[in-house]
């Protein structure tokens, strides 16, 4: 079998301006949004919703992604530190070994508490502008998928959430990590994520299902978690606590949102019914 390593030693940083790097990973989070905003302002255009309602939910959308995933992180994956460190969970530094701080951005992200958090912030937004809650959810779900890719792309120009080793020939070999042949588990949820918009956005194109029953909701959070239960098998622990585990976090996680996920689909499916604002 001819194999195609591919040596992977990229640096996380583009440039460092008077000490605040620029990431790669703020810039591909922050293209993610972008494009999923101007999809999104495509779908708002053909409900024929207000504009004022898209300019405001890209507010609630970011605040509640940023915050439920930072707070995910902090209380799922590392909860026996930030406890220790409440700053930090709020202020993107790192306390030093000589007592003081530097800034190093905002280094723990978790999906699921990013889920969480934009679930609760268009409650909020629903009721603001008098939009039925779930189309905001149906509206939001079919551009998730588009910010999770370019998120999963960041943790790869990271090299973090790496796979475990393997002899396929697609193998990827973190340098700044080490010199073993891994899988890419960051390229596999991304092209994964991807597909599943295609899919998705293909289905609400053929106008079988409307927005606002939650079809759409259910059936992005059902296949991006059950992906990410999958993929987690072939991905290397985040934390040392998950090595004892049967199921990692990630994957125990995962499970309330499948469920949730499968409960919205049958429930549109069996009804047949088109829910309107």
């Amino acid at each position: 079998m001819i194999s195609f390593y591919i040596n992977w030693d990229f640096d996380p940083e583009i440039a460092n301006i008077l000490g605040f790097p620029l990431k790669y990973y703020g810039l591909l989070f922050a293209c993610g949004l972008i494009i999923s905003m101007r999809v999104l302002k495509k779908i708002f255009k053909t409900e024929n919703l207000n504009d004022n309602a898209y300019e405001a939910l890209f507010i609630y959308g970011i605040l509640g992604i940023f915050v439920g995933a930072r707070l995910g992180h902090c209380l799922f994956y590392d909860f026996d530190y930030y406890s220790k460190n409440l700053l930090e969970i709020i202020l993107p530094i790192k306390k030093t070994l000589n007592g003081g701080y530097k800034f190093i951005g905002y280094a723990g992200l978790a999906s699921h508490g990013g889920t969480i958090g934009l679930i609760f912030s268009l409650y909020l937004f629903s009721k603001k502008y008098k939009i039925q809650y779930l189309k905001v959810l149906d509206l939001i779900a079919l551009v998730a998928t588009i910010g999770a890719t370019f998120i999963r792309l960041a943790n790869l120009m990271n090299s973090e959430m790496i796979g475990n080793p393997t002899n396929m020939p697609w193998a990827f070999i973190f340098k700044k990590i080490d010199n073993i042949p891994r899988h890419p588990a960051q390229l596999y949820e991304a092209i994964s994520y991807l597909i599943i918009f295609l899919v998705v956005y293909t289905i609400y194109k053929t106008k079988n299902i409307e927005l606002g029953g939650g079809f759409y909701f259910g059936l992005v959070i059902t296949l991006i978690f059950l992906m990410r239960i999958l993929i987690e098998f072939v991905k290397i622990n985040q934390v040392q606590f998950e090595d004892k585990m049967p199921l990692n976090m990630g994957q125990i996680l995962s499970v309330p949102f499948i469920i949730i996920g499968i409960y919205f689909i049958f429930y549109n499916l069996r009804n047949k019914e088109n829910y309107k604002q």
